[in-house]
């Protein structure tokens, strides 16, 4: 490599790149990384089909915005509930069931638009019900994960999951795309069926995994008992809010398509869409060390920050090359806002409420974005793009500034050494 410096030497340190160890570890969460992995890529194309398909059906970018909508409201009514019954039934079976229903909703989606006049009222059921579905994987999922690996393993999981994410987030919709263009919507859905398959499978051959801890019954007492404790820990209620106060005022996605169009229209949309899973993707990759870092709400709060400066600086792009910069560093602040909330999760929250936290990370982390469009949005039919996202991102550096001094104990909260949390048994 020739002389590279202190700096290079720094980049290319083995530690600094992303640990594997879990993976290499423990065959459990081998087989659910692998799984997840492919069956959100085959999503990812999912959510490029599913809005390409509607407009094409009727031309009316209302009913592709409202679909939008109908895709949440189910996240938010069963994502609490989901979270419940994670914490009461076997875990691994509510995985393949709720994977099960989401491949039968793909194989729907897939049938209908195989038809003469695909059913747009289909398209909307289905994908309610896939995401009333998603709602009791994604808890099952977090709760199952935290007890497959170690203690110490616990950031590196994180940061492994954060990649999972990227990479879907970057590949799968240009895979979607081309899948589309190539064979239509049914073949975009049909590559989705077949990657929830994949996953099934996945799940299904996991062995030996570790006893539930306490089984507690699904209902509204056991969702209050969740809420209860997340109350009662500070370093949980900043990772929620501190989350939804960032992506309340400074996401700026809904705002792409228009701003694209004087970068050069639906190329330059592509790229601005792939800007910041790209950035989170590269430090995925360079995680290494995120185990070793102390002060995890400190973390958080300047992540946040500095995503709100970068959107600042988005905004005040002249330059569609500059505008992606800023995106991919605002992505890589998020990746690094994401890795350490995550851990922090894991570290604190007891397997037995594991489910129904997931379930309330859920909602945080889905109501901020939804949020965040709407603002961004109303804020730029009323005055221009430049100042609905700057303007944004400035409140939300302000505004995460300020959590910082309301919630002083998220501030303050450091991971806990070894023997200090509660056991987390590898599989």
């Amino acid at each position: 490599m020739g002389h590279v410096g202190p700096l290079g030497r720094a980049i290319f340190r083995p530690r600094m790149i992303l640990d594997l160890g879990p993976l290499r570890r423990h065959r459990n969460y081998r087989l659910l990384f692998i799984g997840q992995l492919v069956s959100f890529l085959g999503s990812m194309v999912s959510y490029v089909a599913v809005p390409v398909q509607v407009q094409a059906l009727t031309q009316s970018q209302a009913i592709v915005g409202l679909l939008s909508g109908v895709q949440l409201v189910p996240l938010f009514v069963f994502g609490l509930w989901g979270g419940s019954v994670a914490d009461a039934l076997d875990r691994r079976r509510l995985m393949i069931v709720s994977e099960i229903v989401m491949c039968l909703g793909a194989v729907g989606l897939a049938l209908n638009a195989a038809l003469p006049r695909p059913s747009v009222a289909a398209v909307f059921a289905i994908s309610f019900v896939m995401q009333a579905a998603n709602a009791f994987h994604r808890p099952a999922m977090d709760a199952l994960g935290q007890k497959l690996v170690t203690v110490p393993e616990l950031p590196a999981a994180s940061a492994l999951g954060s990649l999972r994410g990227s990479v879907g987030a970057v590949a799968g919709p240009a895979l979607g795309g081309w899948l589309v263009s190539a064979g239509g919507a049914f073949t975009g859905y049909a590559f989705d069926a077949a990657t929830f398959a994949v996953a099934v499978l996945c799940v299904w051959q996991m062995r030996d995994l570790p006893p539930m801890e306490a089984e507690s019954e699904a209902g509204w007492g056991s969702i209050v008992e969740g809420l209860r404790y997340a109350k009662t820990r500070p370093e949980l209620v900043g990772t929620y809010v501190v989350d939804m106060v960032a992506m309340a005022f400074a996401f700026p996605i809904a705002l792409y398509p228009s701003m694209s169009e004087g970068w050069g229209g639906a190329d330059a949309a592509g790229y601005l869409f792939s800007a910041m899973p790209a950035g989170a993707l590269v430090i995925s990759i360079f995680s290494g060390r995120a185990k070793n870092l102390r002060r995890q709400g400190a973390a958080v709060v300047c992540a946040a920050a500095l995503w709100g400066a970068f959107i600042v600086g988005f905004g005040l792009s002249s330059s569609l090359w500059v505008a992606l910069g800023f995106l991919v560093l605002a992505g890589a602040a998020d990746a690094v806002s994401g890795i350490y909330r995550m851990t922090i999760w894991n570290q604190t929250i007891p397997n037995t409420l594991r489910g129904r936290l997931a379930g309330v990370e859920m909602i945080s982390y889905l109501s901020g974005p939804l949020l965040g469009n709407a603002r961004a949005g109303a804020i730029a039919e009323a005055t221009s793009n430049m100042l609905s996202v700057v303007s944004g991102g400035i409140i939300c550096v302000v505004a995460v500034a300020g959590c910082a001094f309301i919630l002083p104990a998220f501030w303050r909260y450091e991971r806990p050494e070894a023997g200090e949390s509660e056991p987390v048994v590898a599989g």
